[in-house]
């Protein structure tokens, strides 16, 4: 009796031994490879270009806003939006009846002022005659001479009058100051404008659309790298397909800080033959700062990538024990704004990526060069043009539970 049980016993423990192992076999039979794990792609060598981007406001080189010095209703309008106009030709007129009837009353003045100088002259005449005869006094002739200049003075006077009221007169036509095209007309016949304390606005003259500039803004972080003379790259919401060119012309020294953000504006100035980018259009503006050609490049996806299981990447040197993969310009811990600002410029010139050599993940620390955003240049470490870096895993984290323990050994000893 105890021996077929312990015959069973043993087939038993054989069955299950080779359950097991037929169990592991196919584990690893179906196990994927490290190729088909993980997301590779090849470094290569090429052109690298870094930009800087900001937002601005197509405006004209010269916009005249045309005002008056005098108030009035306006009684006649002779262009509208989008007119061409001449330098010197008529816009509008405003009533003149009450700034001609002030012309009428200096031009009296004047004419009463001329007749008490003349005839101060003439007294002035007979004293001097008199005195010489011994007839009047020398008081007498010095009052005749006081009289004489009065006159001419108060004749002056009414002449200035009178040439201030004929300007009033004058500016009741208005006038472009420019030649252009008419942008913005702000005033209506039968409206009264009022210029009290303030010029207002009647046009806006837009004096050669051919040319035109953006106003845009950048951080101080960027300010450093534009250049005046450097090509400009921009784009329009209108023409969302084409590209245009601009150069910057000017970095204005002011700075602009909102809620502890420092900007600079930068005057990008754009031709425009064709007349189609039109004042007030929202320019997307890339300013390129820096090119290498024939470098080493790295995807970011390479830089930002970490393996799983827990696994850290070894701390770079250059950057004082800051953990490394990071994408370029991260900004890493710290507790505080200089804190980390500091860590962000470590970050930015090192990094991590991990390469797949001789069928194991190899993690290597690289020094950064200049980015685009999609790709980094490399100016040190052990990288070659051929590597394959890890972008990424196809399988997600326990796809590979159950399988050998050999695999999830070689990742832990890296």
């Amino acid at each position: 009796m105890k021996r077929p049980q312990k015959k069973t016993v043993v087939l038993i423990l054989a069955a299950l031994l080779l359950a097991g192992g037929g169990y592991v076999a196919y584990q690893k039979l179906t196990a994927p490879g490290l190729e088909q794990r993980y997301k590779l792609q090849t470094l290569e060598k090429g052109e690298l270009t870094q930009s800087v981007s900001a937002n601005g406001t197509l405006n004209p080189v010269t916009l005249v806003n045309v005002g008056t010095q005098v108030s009035g209703t306006v009684k006649k309008l002779y262009v509208d939006f989008n007119d061409q106009v001449k330098q010197g030709q008529i816009l509008a007129e405003l009533d003149d009846s009450l700034y001609s009837a002030q012309v009428h009353q200096s031009d009296a003045n004047i004419a009463s002022a001329r007749a008490s100088l003349d005839l101060a002259i003439a007294s002035e005449e007979r004293m001097k005659s008199l005195f010489a005869q011994e007839y009047v006094s020398r008081q007498e002739l010095d009052q005749a001479v006081q009289a004489r200049r009065s006159a001419q003075a108060q004749l002056n006077q009414y002449k200035a009058a009178n040439d201030k009221d004929r300007a009033n007169l004058g500016y009741s036509v208005i006038r472009s100051p420019v030649s252009g095209v008419v942008v913005d007309r702000q005033i209506d016949v039968g409206q009264t404008v009022a210029a009290s304390f303030q010029t207002p606005t009647l046009f806006k003259i837009a004096q050669d659309l051919t040319a035109m500039q953006i106003y845009t803004s950048f951080a101080e972080a960027d300010i450093g790298n534009i250049k005046v003379g450097q090509p400009v790259k921009f784009n329009v919401d209108a023409f969302p397909n084409r590209q245009f060119k601009g150069e910057v012309k000017q970095v204005r020294l002011n700075p602009t800080t909102q809620q502890n953000v420092v900007t600079y504006n930068v005057v990008v100035v754009v031709d425009n033959p064709e007349q189609i980018l039109l004042p007030g259009m929202t320019a997307y503006v890339n300013i390129a700062v820096a090119k290498r050609n024939e470098v080493l490049l790295v995807p970011n996806a390479a830089l930002r990538y970490k393996p799983n299981g827990g696994q850290k990447p070894a701390p770079n040197a250059a950057s004082n024990g800051a953990p490394a993969g990071g994408p370029p310009g991260a900004a890493g811990p710290g507790n505080g704004k200089g804190a980390g600002e500091r860590q962000r410029k470590r970050d930015s010139a090192s990094g991590t990526v991990h390469v797949l050599r001789g069928g194991e993940v190899v993690p290597v620390s690289v020094s950064l060069g200049i980015t685009d955003n999609r790709n980094t240049e490399i100016v040190g470490g052990e990288l070659n043009a051929g590597d394959q870096v890890i972008v990424g895993e196809n399988l997600p984290d326990g796809a590979n539970a159950g399988g050998s323990s050999g695999g999830t050994m070689r990742m832990r000893m890296f």
